[in-house]
This record gives structure tokens, C-alpha cells and sequence, in this order.
């Protein structure tokens, strides 16, 4: 089964985007570490470098709602900040939430224009020397999605396909529009003090 997991800051300061970042990697590394297929589909990166705002993941796999159910819910990280040394807050809390991804419309091949180009970084450098960027184009509607992040373009095409998906849901299911409106505002109100992990340290270690 595949789901989709967004990590957030929510409206937390830099140290909770330090916190998505490193909680990404945590998560990422234990997924395939348990046998999922693990990869990233979005990812906003913070002001601080290094940071994100929110990551969404994909995972697929048997045993992925079972292994997601010790994640779902609100983590903390007890540390100084790596930002701010003085700070006295030594608590960050970022959310973690999981949900199934949306099904994709009926489309013919023949709607579809794909277009292949250069992924390019920061600063006009080029992440690769090979055409892997992807945007794909439902002629019809002209709703258009891109996925730039893997080096594969066939992985950049189904990510943009599922990227093109949900925009056709979003518009044509005001319903399911708005649940999923509601998840990604869940952000805005974190439950502090009943987290589900805790890490600590700058090491960023797991709390037994």
C-alpha cells in the first residue's frame, strides 16, 4: 500500500524547519531500512539553510500503515537552538501526518504533451548534464505539473503524472478539495506536550 507522509513546522520558528530536515532523513532511513520504497515528492525548504518547512514523502510497501502508526502525531525535538545559541527554549515540536494519495483521473495518452528538460540548482548550475526535469501538460484543461527533484526522468514523470492528478482533484472534487485543505492547515495548530517521538540532542537522537 502506498501513503503519503507530510512532515511540518507548522508555524514553528527555523529550529522546527532544522527539526522537518533532520526528521526526513530519520524517517527516509528507517522506511527502507524496514523494506519500504521510500522517496521524497515535495519538499519547501526553510529560510535557514539546510531546513524545510514541509516535506512530502511517498512510501509503498506491505507493512507501511503499521509502520507509520508509531509516527503519526506530533515530535519533538529537545535541544539548543542551532540558530539561536542563547535562546532559552530548549522544546521544538513539528507534525507528522499520514494519508492515502489521490486517485489519479482518467485520462487518454493523447491529452498529455511531456516536455523534458535540464534540472537546474541554485544559481543556474545544473544539478545533472541530463535532461530529467519533467512537466507534463493536460492539453484539454491546461493544468500543468512539474517534478525536477530525481535524477531519473522516468521517476520525475510519475511524480509529475501524480502532481497532475492532484490538481485535477482539487478542482473537479471540491469535497476532497477541501479534507485536503484541512491536512495541510493541521500544521497551524501542533499539540505541544503530547508528542508520539521524542529526539534530543545535536545529534539528533532518538529518546529511549
Amino acid at each position: 500500500m502506498t501513503l503519503w507522509v507530510q512532515i511540518s513546522a507548522g508555524e514553528g520558528p527555523a529550529e522546527c524547519c532544522w527539526v522537518v530536515a533532520r526528521l526526513e532523513e530519520v524517517l527516509l532511513q528507517q522506511a527502507r531500512a524496514a523494506g519500504l520504497q521510500a522517496r521524497v515528492l515535495e519538499r519547501v525548504a526553510g529560510d535557514q539553510p539546510n531546513t524545510c518547512k514541509t516535506v512530502l514523502l511517498s512510501l509503498d510497501g506491505d507493512n507501511s500503515v503499521e509502520f507509520l502508526a508509531g509516527w503519526e502525531g506530533t515530535v519533538q525535538w529537545i535541544g539548543r537552538s542551532p540558530f539561536r545559541p542563547h535562546h532559552k527554549r530548549k522544546n521544538w515540536f513539528v507534525g507528522v501526518e499520514a494519508f492515502e494519495p489521490p486517485h489519479g483521473p482518467r485520462w487518454s495518452e493523447d491529452e498529455l504533451r511531456v516536455e523534458v528538460m535540464r534540472s537546474s540548482g541554485p544559481g543556474g548550475q545544473h544539478v545533472n548534464k541530463t535532461e530529467s526535469a519533467v512537466r507534463v501538460t493536460h492539453v484539454p484543461s491546461g493544468l500543468s505539473a512539474i517534478a525536477r527533484e530525481e535524477r531519473s526522468q522516468h521517476l520525475n514523470r510519475r511524480l509529475a503524472l501524480a502532481r497532475l492528478a492532484r490538481l485535477f482533484e482539487q478542482q473537479g472534487q471540491s469535497a476532497e478539495a477541501d479534507r485536503r485543505r484541512q491536512r495541510w492547515q493541521k500544521h497551524h495548530s501542533l499539540v505541544r506536550g503530547q508528542a508520539v517521538r521524542v529526539f534530543e540532542g545535536p545529534d539528533f537522537r532518538a529518546r529511549k
